[in-house]
């Protein structure tokens, strides 16, 4: 198993364009700034606040309740549960611990690691508006299942998030992301990947800003450490077309914040081991080499998720919990790299977020692709 001691004193590491046309180190740039632009108000100087009202008791017992849920769901019994440790920023997280689910929760379940998310200039590549609302993100892929708890905490307040939609995706097992044709991403020449939906998809909070996601442990590819994408919809300013189970704002879309979330590379290194995560050919970067993961470190944020395994094999799943802190106040426009429309996928030309034909950043510009959007209903495309 692979272990990485410590991230401490690491400056930041060129690698490899993750895809062709996106510019990782630029991106990293972009997020450095963005995140100093940022209230530096994490979990940890809310946890006062939180335990207070009652929101870190119900955490807890969200947590246990999740977790004995998905184990009977699966038929695994006993008691032997390995978590992580909440050792210092910055180095492994892997943990020796077996827990019993009779010991005080508030051991296993407390929350720890906090993950702020960033100004939409880093949204990275392949974003996808017109996704559908919708818990389980798995389709026909394989993998190690991954069930995660995100809760949203407002950085300015200290209060949960309710009613915003977070939008989550993230590459398969061999690397490759659903919704988007390009040279790096898989085959290119397969053009109806295009029209794809495998692991991304959208849910609403409820009242103490939680929703939860059942998807696959993501794998890697070339340039960059495993991560996944999440992006928050502005509060009270989403409108859900019942027709079709999409947000609107289909070419219109825009966001509150939006970053990545990461994993220990002990887990990670676990779940690269088996298949069909190990007969992946791109090269697999470490957290320690990804330039984008040490502007979070660097902004002493903790981007990693709390996670125990479901039982004595990954194969049986992990269960993850992640807090994250946005600035419910902003909203900022975003800049698709395709959109899902009621006719299947459409690229867009001018995302330049390394998608197929993409010209550069910016607005949309040029022409709204053809066909009936799944952001609008039938007949009613934007202007």
């Amino acid at each position: 198993m692979v272990r990485v001691s410590t991230l401490v004193g690491l400056g930041l590491v060129a690698v490899a364009s993750a895809h062709p046309g996106h510019d990782v180190k630029a991106e990293a740039a972009e997020r450095a700034t963005a995140l100093k632009s940022i209230r530096a108000r994490g979990v940890e100087q809310c946890s006062a606040q939180l335990a207070a009202r009652g929101v870190e008791a119900s955490n807890i017992a969200r947590r246990e309740q999740t977790l004995k849920k998905l184990r009977k769901a699966r038929g695994i019994d006993g008691p032997l549960l390995k978590a992580r440790d909440l050792t210092p920023l910055n180095e492994t997280h892997e943990s020796d611990l077996v827990v019993d689910l009779a010991v005080d929760p508030e051991v296993l379940f407390s929350s720890g690691g906090s993950c702020v998310l960033a100004e939409d200039v880093t949204q990275g590549p392949y974003y996808v508006t017109g996704e559908l609302i919708r818990n389980n993100l798995v389709e026909d892929q394989e993998g190690v299942p991954l069930y995660l708890d995100i809760q949203l905490i407002d950085s300015n307040t200290c209060n949960p998030v309710p009613d915003v939609y977070i939008d989550f995706w993230h590459c398969n097992s061999t690397g490759v992301y659903s919704g988007v044709v390009a040279s790096g991403n898989g085959d290119s020449s397969d053009e109806s990947n295009l029209d794809s939906t495998f692991l991304r998809g959208l849910q609403r909070t409820d009242t103490l800003g939680v929703a939860s996601f059942h998807s696959l442990f993501p794998g890697h590819y070339t340039g960059r450490a495993t991560h996944i994408h999440v992006l928050s919809h502005p509060a009270n300013s989403t409108n859900v077309n019942r027709n079709n189970n999409t947000i609107t704002g289909l070419y219109t879309s825009s966001s509150s914040h939006v970053g990545q979330i990461f994993f220990d590379q002990d887990l990670i290194s676990t779940v690269e081991a088996v298949e069909p995560y190990a007969s992946n050919t791109q090269e697999l970067t470490l957290n320690a080499d990804d330039s984008i993961l040490l502007q979070e470190l660097n902004s002493d944020i903790d981007p990693f998720v709390e996670y125990v395994l479901l039982g004595d094999s990954i194969q049986d799943g992990v269960f993850a919990w992640v807090s994250v802190v946005i600035d419910s106040s902003v909203s900022t426009d975003v800049t698709p790299a395709a959109y899902l429309t009621e006719d299947g996928g459409v690229e867009n030309e001018n995302s330049g977020m390394g998608g197929p034909g993409g010209s550069g950043p910016g607005g949309l510009g040029g022409e709204v692709p053809s066909g009936v959007p799944s952001g609008f209903p039938t007949g009613a495309p934007p202007s």
